[in-house]
């Protein structure tokens, strides 16, 4: 926000869905807190944070001396039982909107030891986050929320990007801790020729990276990069979708499994490369569906080499434009659905008219849950529980598990 405004003094009532507090108006003042009373530079509905005239007894100090300047998180000056408090309401509130009455359980902390991937910008020599509400980059010598193996790569990144900053392009560098190493995928060079490919490769082999590739196409890959799904070791493919952090993985495995109980034949929706189909597997049959071709292949091959699992099936196929149909839903009696933020209502219109007697749901979006829960209970199923999953802390958004049985 620009130095433009007028400044006023302002009683913050709340804290809104991406962590700005919340004034009478309503001006969105981020850095407030429920409670105090500021001074604020406002134009329009936005006002920037000049000085505290009465703070919250529940302000802290944040841990990380980037906060307020650095975008990558909302909230490090809320005290623990009412930050999780507002955490949960955020699921609360979106559910409260589409006047879907459910109980909502206390939110469980899944952050484990840290963020596992983190997407990096490189832009003219700084290598670092977006700034708060801003293009401008915030240079970076580690994050606190990330596992220690990524702030470890930093120094692998600043080198692709002086190796690359001829290109003239704005980067952005994905680094994902494996067990077997960093994988790291470099995104907005564009084709880059042998020679670039070998120079690339050599500071992979440096910084001793599990692989490396360029938008998805390998560059080289030194080792395999592994992660874990139950007790089924993964390779996923450049890019493919990962929970934030290991610690959800388990987490919402673990409240899946308890949606599951009872359950025979389970089909594996937006499945990716096995996330939840492969640790379910011990138990489930699971056919798994996922338009990403990489991710299905993965998960196919990591369910071949591993033994004690029950009989895996996976299949590619955009759900967006084809959804699974009643008919086949059939041979389910249960049915796990985890979606990219946009949901699942093409999905969801099919599931309603199933005769599917159990539905999980998983989402890191409680409004277009909220959209296609209300879809499923106008076609007969009853929302029992949900439960909000903490594994972006710090920040504005929460995942949930929903369960769904049929009336």
């Amino acid at each position: 926000m620009s130095d433009v405004g007028t400044l006023i003094q302002l009683q913050i009532e709340r804290l809104g869905h991406r962590g700005d507090g919340v004034a009478a108006g309503p001006v969105f003042v981020p850095y407030a807190l429920p409670g105090e009373r500021v001074n604020a530079k406002v134009e329009g509905d936005r006002g920037r944070l000049i000085a505290l005239q009465e703070p919250s007894p529940e302000r802290i100090e944040p841990f990380c001396p980037l906060f307020t300047r650095c975008g990558g998180c909302a909230i490090q000056h809320l005290a623990e039982p009412a930050y999780q408090a507002w955490k949960r309401s955020l699921v609360v509130d979106a559910l409260a909107q589409a006047r879907i009455d459910v109980d909502v359980e206390p939110l469980v902390d899944a952050h484990g030891n840290g963020r596992r991937r983190v997407t990096l910008h490189a832009r003219k020599g700084k290598v670092g986050f977006a700034a708060a509400r801003s293009h401008e980059l915030v240079e970076l010598d580690s994050c606190p929320i990330l596992v220690p193996q990524l702030n470890q790569g930093l120094e692998a990144v600043r080198a692709f990007e002086r190796q690359l900053r001829g290109l003239g392009k704005p980067l952005d560098i994905v680094l994902t801790a494996t067990l077997t190493g960093l994988d790291c995928d470099i995104r907005g060079a564009g084709r880059i020729d042998e020679k670039m490919r070998l120079r690339l490769a050599d500071l992979a082999a440096q910084f001793d990276l599990a692989r490396l590739s360029n938008h998805g196409d390998i560059v080289i890959e030194r080792r395999a990069p592994a992660v874990r799904f139950g007790t089924v070791q993964v390779c996923p493919p450049p890019g493919a979708f990962l929970q934030a952090t290991a610690a959800a993985d388990i987490a919402l495995t673990t409240l899946v499994r308890e949606g599951l109980a009872g359950a025979r034949r389970v089909a594996d929706l937006f499945s990716g490369c096995g996330t939840l189909s492969l640790a379910l597997a011990t138990t489930w049959h699971i056919d798994a569906f996922d338009s990403d071709k990489p991710a299905i292949a993965a998960l196919e091959k990591a369910a071949r080499r591993t033994d004690g699992l029950k009989p895996v099936k996976a299949q590619a196929r955009d759900l967006f434009h084809r959804p699974l149909l009643a008919d086949e839903l059939k041979p389910f009696d249960a049915v796990v659905f985890d979606p990219p933020r946009a949901g699942a209502e093409a999905q969801a219109r099919r599931l309603a008219a199933s005769k599917v007697g159990r539905l999980v749901a998983v989402s890191c979006s409680p409004a277009t849950f909220a959209r296609d829960a209300t879809i499923l209970i106008a076609g007969g199923y009853r929302l029992t529980n949900v439960t909000p999953v903490d594994q972006f802390r710090h920040s504005a958004h929460v995942e949930l598990v929903g369960l769904f049985e049929r009336r």
